[in-house]
């Protein structure tokens, strides 16, 4: 799955994607695509992404609590 780093625009091949979907984690591991050239894997936090489309990612995925109403 591609996303977006929302501060710059580049996209971003997730490679765990539990890790995007768990709320209880705050950084996922990508790639970013250069060009050709693939990065090296990293971690960054998924506040700072968002779909290719400029989208943002689901509140289910960034908040355990997302239901609760305090």
């Amino acid at each position: 799955m591609f996303l977006r780093n929302a501060s710059n625009g580049d996209l971003a091949q997730v490679v765990e994607l539990g890790q995007l979907t768990d709320p209880n984690s705050s950084s996922v591991t990508v790639q970013f695509q250069a060009g050709e050239e693939v990065g090296d894997p990293e971690s960054v936090e998924k506040s700072g992404l968002t779909f290719a489309s400029g989208e943002a990612l689901p509140k289910c995925w960034m908040d355990a609590h997302y239901r609760i109403s305090f």
